[in-house]
């Protein structure tokens, strides 16, 4: 039996590995070696941004949070710990949201913490 030639598992390979290189510039888009290195650098830095991203939201959720608390004479930390005490279970997301959607709801947040926390 004649040997079987593996172009097209190789081929298949290769292109797929060129399709995900697509893009890139110079040798990194055409050349096989140099596309397997950039296509690999390419995953590990977008597997290691799908966790930054939740951290910048939450750093900016904040930063939201602070900057409508204090327009109420608050500070984000006694805030969330006011909230704590009242027992308002609202994650930081819905927070900034109302914060900037809804500032009357948020004032009445911000009251009840303020209420709580001198309590």
């Amino acid at each position: 039996m004649t040997r079987a030639s593996r172009a097209v598992p190789s081929r298949a390979r290769r292109n797929k590995v060129l399709k995900q290189a697509k893009g890139f510039r110079g040798r990194r888009k055409n050349n096989i070696t140099t596309a397997n290195a950039a296509v690999d650098k390419a995953g590990q830095h977008s597997y290691i941004g799908r966790k930054q991203r939740k951290r910048n939201f939450r750093a900016l959720w904040i930063q939201r949070i602070n900057a409508a608390v204090r327009e109420h004479g608050l500070t984000y930390g006694r805030f969330i710990n006011g909230l704590g005490i009242a027992g308002i279970t609202v994650d930081r997301k819905i927070l900034a949201d109302l914060a900037v959607r809804e500032p009357a709801a948020f004032k009445a947040l911000v009251d009840q913490a303020a209420s709580a926390a001198k309590a």
